[in-house]
Formats: structure tokens, sequence, C-alpha cells
């Protein structure tokens, strides 16, 4: 069976939620061999095995963190030297998408950016996407080269699929591109104690409706009860209510959540672009005709502020 390159995603060892994910739709078209690079890189390993890593290349240098992007661009050019896949899977973060625009142009290959879904082909992996402000859903594929695949958090299930994980060191010569932009610096940014938006299982929204900054304490009360990620409009953000980080839209965060609450948004193209991948969505507007009632699961004709708070205290009632 053909191997199948995947870039991990991890914080000093700590490997993130969606190169999981990505292990899973690896087995789907072949072996996934991953590639982890920098501090803590060997450290990924046993997590790796666990979900389907047949081979992990490591890679340990200061470069990963000292200089952006290029040096793990130069890292996924020599894996993908040294193991010919049959496709190479990278999270579709802004980060991610550089790398693999990057990598496509390097080996002349097709790039497919934020897939949805992942299957095999006749002729190579196919790609499910949303696109047009989720207004269609797409079938495709790479038709030259080595397709190199960008794909969105929560887009398959994390599933434990033991496999060998053999470390092997992988061999890269850094380009001279690679220390063409330096890391200055870094501020840690404040946690909340709430997951990253984009890989969240769950994210309850506010939006213009919230009236007001000091309001959306009623979705973070909503958000901490279920364990999810708040998210906002860009009218609630530009009017400086939330922090333009948590905007959800075509000029924010692409989410697509096991569940999507949404308060007090009325649902305009823009917003609904950035969420409407979600696999459950639930709107609390008063507008009966507000646009998001169009593409709701379940929807909630009300004030979110009766309605809102209502439903945090029977979400903890039930868990308590």
């Amino acid at each position: 069976m053909a191997e199948v390159l995947v870039y991990v995603d991890h914080v000093d060892g700590a490997v993130r939620k969606p190169t999981l994910e990505l292990l899973t739709l690896a087995r789907r078209i072949g072996e996934p061999v991953a590639v982890a690079l920098g501090n803590g890189a060997g450290d990924t390993v046993a997590t790796l095995a666990e979900h389907g890593a047949v081979k992990v290349l490591t890679h340990e240098a200061a470069e990963y963190a000292d200089y952006l992007v290029v040096p793990k661009v130069d890292a996924l050019q020599a894996a993908h030297e040294a193991v010919s896949p049959a496709a190479v899977l990278v999270p579709s973060s802004a980060e991610g998408k550089e790398i693999a625009a990057r990598l496509a142009l390097r080996i002349g290959s097709g790039i497919i950016t934020d897939a949805v879904d992942l299957e095999a082909g006749d002729e190579g992996p196919v790609a499910t996407q949303s696109v047009f402000a989720a207004g269609y859903t797409t079938k495709s594929r790479v038709s030259k080269g080595t397709p190199v695949i960008t794909v969105k958090p929560n887009s398959a299930a994390v599933e434990a699929a033991p496999a060998a994980g053999a470390v092997e060191s992988l061999s890269v010569t850094f380009s001279a591109q690679a220390t063409g932009t330096k890391v200055t610096g870094r501020t840690p940014r404040e946690s909340t104690g709430r997951p990253e938006l984009t890989e969240a299982a769950i994210v309850v929204s506010g939006g213009r409706g919230v009236n007001g900054a000091e309001n959306f304490s009623i979705i973070e009360a909503l958000a901490d009860s279920l364990g999810a990620a708040v998210g906002a409009s860009r009218a609630a953000v530009d009017a400086g209510w939330y922090p333009h980080t948590n905007q959800v839209g075509q000029t924010g965060k692409s989410v697509s959540p096991q569940l999507y609450i949404a308060n007090g948004i009325s649902g305009a193209i823009q917003h609904r672009a950035g969420m409407q991948t979600s696999k459950t969505i639930v709107a609390v507007n008063k507008d009966a005709e507000a646009p998001i009632f169009e593409l709701v699961d379940f929807g909630v004709v009300g004030d979110l502020f009766d309605v809102v708070p209502q439903l945090t205290e029977e979400i903890k009632a039930r868990k308590g």
C-alpha cells in the first residue's frame, strides 16, 4: 500500500487534534507516515503510533523555531523525496496552507486547500470541499504530481489504530531561503481555558443581538457549560465587543464543529461562509425572518437574553 505523508502540528511534543484527524483520513488512502519537526519531535511518536502512523520521520533543529515556514517546507520536501508518497496531508491552518502551497510549487504538484473529507479514487485521492461561501460542495483530485491537500479541523473523527510507529531520522538540508525571515520575539497568548476556536467540537457565538461587550458574559457562560469555544460575528467584532481573533466568517476564522450555536446573529453570507459546514447548527434569534434560520437544524425564535441563560442553567442541571 502506498505511503501518505502527514505533517505533524505539535507544541513541544504535544500533538494537536487536527493531526490525529489527518491520520484517520490518511489511512483511507494509504499507510500514514508522520513528519514531526522541531523541539519535542521525538515526544510525538507514541501518540502518532497509537493513531495509525506506521512510521515517524523526525528532525529537530533550532531553525524550525527561529525562522518562519521555509525550514518546514525544506523538511517536507526532503520527506517527499525520501518516501515518494501517494499524497501529502497538512492541517488547514494559516501556516499549514502556506507550507502546503510552497511545497506544491517546489515539487511541481497540484494543491487542494480546505478539504472537509477525503476518499480513495481510481486515479488518486478525491477531496471534498465546501466552496463559494459554503453554497456548493465539490469533489476534486489533483491531476499533476503528488497531491498536496490541506484539511480543515473537525473533518474526521480521531480514531485509535495502533501501528508500528517506527522512528527514522530525516536528513534535511536547509535552503538559502530558510533563514530569510527571523522570529525576533514571542508573546504567549493569554489562555481563557477554552478550546482553540478552529479546533473546538462545540462553538457558541454571539452577534449584533448581544448588544454590548458586557453582555458577552452570557455567551461565555453557555460556552463554559458545554466546554465550548466562543465565537463572534463581524458586527460584534467591529463594534469592539469581542476580539478579532474570535471572529467567525469569511474575513475571520472558518470553523466546522460538531455543534454551532449562533445567538443574536442574523446570518449574513459573510458569517455563513465561516460556519456553514458545521455538523449541527442551532440559532437563537428574536427575528423569525432572520436568514440564519434558512440553514439551521434547530431554531429558537426568542430573545437571547431570556433563552440563553435558561439553556445554560438546564445544561448545568443535567450535568450535575
